[in-house]
């Protein structure tokens, strides 16, 4: 369904209401009475769920390396995440953003010591319909699509209304100006590729690691089912794809950062999943999935890439 302009900008921006933390944190034991280490237990953790195809593969592969560990991942728009974190639901979430100033106050009046760090640099890909003869924008035409002054019609679909995709074109590509009316919430990231195969107006707004297609061993293959659109950053010459080079080197211009935020009081199995997300074996899953590793040491060598 077609949204109300005026509901994006007040529902995407809306800023997450600090709650009362309670003394401990939600999931800290295995189920029987016996607290989780970096290796076993279980525990609940929230996921920007731009982030899906990604985290179930890196708990798959964390869960085989410890058989005797359950992580069980809750994919939800960002806001969410952070209720999540601030109401002791999850004591680890990954989203797309670090904390904020206040946000870091708050945890510092309840004595409270939160880590996080960045995992790796994201990219937001548009995608649209193969019929479609516009796959290459410039960023002035990509902001006029995003603040409905393009001549043409377009029919942006986003994941949905409270997403960090919503959330990074209104803040870094409108500037706090709000969405058009063609502006739709397809209510998953899945219904998104699914709509834009169907609608030859529509553009799609789309974490990257939807898209990839994690069996090309070269890291630069995306999906089939519609195209990945090329850009041109401002300044630059060439338009690209969200390769990984691009978006390492910042040539393409849509990235963003992929950040965990972890609240335990000890080493339990959140402080080991966020170990094995930031080592080699989490992050090479991640350059699977396109996005640019931020905790490996990466070389750049020239190739030549036909299309």
């Amino acid at each position: 369904m077609f949204l109300n302009a005026k509901n994006w900008m007040g529902q995407a921006l809306a800023t997450v209401a600090v709650t009362m933390l309670a003394a401990g944190c939600g999931g800290n034991n295995t189920g029987k009475g016996e607290l989780d280490s970096p290796t076993k237990g279980e525990i609940h953790i929230s996921v920007d769920k731009t982030y899906q195809p990604l985290l179930e593969s890196e708990i798959r592969v964390f869960e085989s390396q410890y058989p005797k560990a359950k992580i069980i991942a809750h994919y939800k728009p960002e806001a969410d995440c952070f209720k999540d974190l601030f109401n002791d639901s999850a004591r680890l979430i990954i989203v797309t953003r670090d904390l904020k100033a206040n946000e870091l106050e708050y945890f510092k009046k309840e004595k409270i010591r939160p880590q996080s760090g960045k995992l790796a640099t994201d990219a937001i890909a548009l995608i649209v319909n193969h019929s479609n003869p516009d796959s290459i924008l410039t960023m002035d035409q990509v902001r006029e699509i995003m603040n409905g002054k393009s001549q043409r019609k377009w029919n942006i679909v986003f994941d949905d209304q409270n997403s960090s995709t919503a959330r990074y074109v209104l803040d870094s590509i409108n500037k706090g100006q709000p969405l058009p009316a063609n502006t739709m919430a397809a209510h998953s990231n899945a219904e998104v590729i699914s709509h834009v195969e169907k609608d030859k107006n529509a553009i799609g707004v789309i974490g990257v690691n939807w898209i990839s297609d994690t069996n090309d061993s070269t890291a630069i293959e995306f999906s089939n089912r519609i195209t990945t659109v090329k850009l041109r950053a401002d300044g630059y010459t060439e338009f690209v794809k969200p390769y990984q080079y691009f978006i390492g080197t910042k040539s393409y211009p849509l990235t963003r950062g992929m950040f965990y935020i972890l609240k335990e009081p000890r080493q339990g199995l959140g402080s080991g999943f966020v170990t094995f997300l930031s080592g080699q074996p989490g992050q090479l899953v991640i350059g699977k999935f396109k996005l640019f590793p931020a905790r490996l040491n990466i070389v750049f060598r020239e190739a030549t890439l036909t299309e």
